[in-house]
């Protein structure tokens, strides 16, 4: 496989189970991360609900929010025993939930917190544990040394990978779409920790959204992660495996990955499953395309028998 990694971010709402599998209808070879789950509801809730993977799911990370080391290690022995290949902690959420369960990017502040659950979910699995963050919390300066002081600190702890959101988080007075929209980028200091750590794999992220920023940022880093525009187009997925994983199979046309969702959405029917939680995740496949008004109307019909329909139109 490429050296370089090509990743889809994990979005709350968004990335669940029924959207991976229709990404890997499009693409085989991007590693899929679920929805960030809270470590108490991982430990105490139904697991089967939140980590059942299909098997055309892999390559896939599980995302954890939480800062109990005890916890934290119960939830990387429970993302092994289920098959996942990666668990990612999440240090980079801003939302006020998330920091009234004291995790995400609040952590940011606590590097030696993070670090401790690195080293105890290490001692439980044999899987990577790495770590989705901020550069900083907003403040004085561009947040270089404090991203640096994180980074040495958790390193040494074990953690070999991190996936570099490239902004700042506002903790106060921002939601989540603010926190994205209203703090700007800041790419070069991202490369420039890459520079100072070249035997760790920096991974970038934020605002992606063309083939033309993944060549970007390849040249500088050893990975992307894509967020929100692979939700809103994910057709401009299609070639991924081609270009960046040497996989020669046929770029499948739109049409051809509906096709191969029907059997998916037959027996996630017959399983109980609302066709709308899962034909909601597939609203974005026209996008900007001619057909692209008339798909969603057959998708908001919730029928799959017009959907089936469509594939002959």
């Amino acid at each position: 496989m490429n050296e370089k990694e090509i990743s889809i971010a994990p979005m709350l709402s968004w990335t669940d189970r029924h959207f991976r599998f229709f990404l890997r209808k499009i693409c085989r070879h991007v590693l899929l991360y679920t929805e960030m789950i809270n470590e108490h509801a991982l430990i105490m809730g139904d697991k089967n609900r939140f980590l059942a993977i299909h098997s055309e799911e892999h390559p896939i990370a599980l995302q954890i929010g939480g800062s109990n080391p005890k916890l934290m290690s119960q939830c990387a022995a429970i993302a092994q025993t289920y098959g996942f290949q990666e668990v990612n902690i999440n240090v980079g959420c801003p939302s006020s939930k998330v920091q009234a369960g004291t995790f995400g990017a609040c952590l940011m502040a606590h590097p030696e917190v993070v670090a401790r659950c690195i080293e105890a979910m290490a001692t439980k699995t044999t899987i990577p544990i790495t770590v989705k963050t901020r550069i900083a919390l907003e403040g004085p300066g561009d947040g270089y040394e404090e991203l640096y002081h994180f980074i040495q600190t958790t390193q040494k702890a074990g953690c070999q990978k991190f996936i570099i959101h490239a902004r700042k988080a506002r903790l106060k007075g921002f939601s989540p779409k603010e926190n994205r929209e209203k703090i700007p980028l800041n790419y070069p200091l991202v490369y420039k920790i890459k520079q100072e750590f070249p035997e760790l794999k920096i991974i970038l992220n934020g605002n992606i959204i063309s083939l033309s920023d993944i060549n970007l940022h390849l040249k500088k880093t050893d990975g992307v992660m894509i967020g929100r525009h692979a939700y809103i187009n994910p057709y401009f997925l299609a070639s991924i495996d081609s270009l960046y994983y040497q996989d020669l199979h046929a770029i499948p046309s739109r049409k051809e990955i509906i096709e191969g969702m029907i059997p998916y959405l037959e027996d996630q029917i017959k399983k109980g499953i609302k066709i709308h939680s899962m034909t909601r995740h597939m609203m974005g496949l026209y996008y900007q395309q001619p057909q692209a008004k008339k798909f969603k109307q057959v998708l908001r019909q919730n029928n799959l028998e017009d959907l089936k329909k469509f594939l002959h139109s």
